[in-house]
């Protein structure tokens, strides 16, 4: 008894001390090539329902009332895979031009046997490249063959991640982009360094759209379903509180419902829970055999967000930080 009290003393005094991964060097590391596969494994696991694979409870809410935003807290732990994270993200509805961010995030990995910090990294860079893996994910598993344009609605961060995730993996023919200010349309076909052709309305740029991508601050629907062509597919990302909008009710009760987690979407997805939607299957029973991809039907993924694919993508980034050094 003695031997192992001391053994378990030894190995916490020599943990490492915890490293800081800073937002430059996190960006450099996470790379969709090594995310993408990783997280649709982590999906599958987390639709399983095995405890010994997953174990994440739906986020918590902490208001900030003051600030017009609100604090999430969303803890994982992957028992067989050894990964035990936590995830501090800030959102805020902010006014039309305001210089301050929507989003901040920061995520912690921890050593699950000893219970020590291993490392704080940015989880802003983060987030974004999961999401918009994510929403990737979805149009792989969901859009119609042969698709051609791609529509995304909204021009910050989501909104470039989404166009580089989407450009990489997939042959569009043609992109579009819209936002709410024609600044934010000019600063973004700038900024991601493709072809892009901005429209003045939704309308415009989601008419005749194969995959369009919803990653706007709206509290009220933007997406109508009569714009949208049948078939057509949407990755639905912005509207994360259970009394905020993007997508219209007509479109979210008539297209096929997929979100990454039932749990979440029934409780978050003002979409979902204000339209009264059914929602069909999370990504990970489409990735499990357990349901089906209906491609020929217009569908919906619903994206909230979950903690274990911060899991993943914190843990490859520390796992590339060691190989690094």
């Amino acid at each position: 008894i003695l031997h192992t009290v001391l053994h378990k003393l030894r190995k916490t005094a020599m943990a490492e001390p915890p490293v800081v991964i800073w937002e430059q060097e996190v960006r450099s590391l996470l790379h969709y090539r090594d995310l993408i596969p990783s997280l649709e494994v982590a999906l599958g696991k987390f639709s399983s329902r095995d405890s010994a694979e997953v174990i994440q409870p739906v986020r918590s809410t902490i208001p900030l009332q003051k600030h017009s935003g609100f604090m999430g807290l969303m803890p994982t732990y992957m028992e067989r895979d050894g990964i035990l994270t936590t995830k501090f993200v800030c959102f805020y509805k902010r006014q039309e031009g305001s210089a301050l961010p929507a989003v901040q995030a920061s995520v912690v990995l921890l050593d699950p046997e000893n219970g020590n910090l291993k490392a704080v990294m940015d989880g802003e860079v983060i987030t974004a490249t999961r999401t918009a893996a994510v929403s990737a994910i979805s149009a792989k598993l969901l859009m119609r063959p042969g698709a051609e344009v791609l529509a995304i609605l909204g021009t910050g961060k989501q909104a470039q991640s989404h166009y580089t995730v989407f450009t990489e993996m997939f042959s569009f023919k043609e992109v579009r982009v819209w936002s709410r200010m024609r600044e934010g349309v000019e600063r973004f076909i700038q900024s991601v360094g493709g072809p892009v052709k901005g429209c003045a309305s939704v309308e415009e740029a989601v008419r005749g759209a194969d995959v369009i991508v919803t990653v706007t601050g709206s509290t009220e629907p933007v997406l109508y379903s009569q714009w949208i062509t049948p078939g057509a597919h949407v990755a639905a990302v912005g509207a994360c509180r259970p009394d905020w909008r993007e997508l219209d009710d007509v479109l979210m009760k008539d297209a096929i419902v997929y979100v990454d987690s039932r749990e979440g979407a029934m409780t978050e997805s003002g979409d979902i829970i204000l339209s009264g939607a059914e929602v069909f299957a999370e990504l990970g029973d489409v990735i499990n055999g357990s349901k089906a991809a209906h491609r020929e039907r217009t569908t919906v993924f619903k994206s909230l967000g979950m903690g274990v694919e911060d899991a993943v993508s914190a843990q490859l980034v520390f796992d590339q930080w060691k190989d690094k050094k």
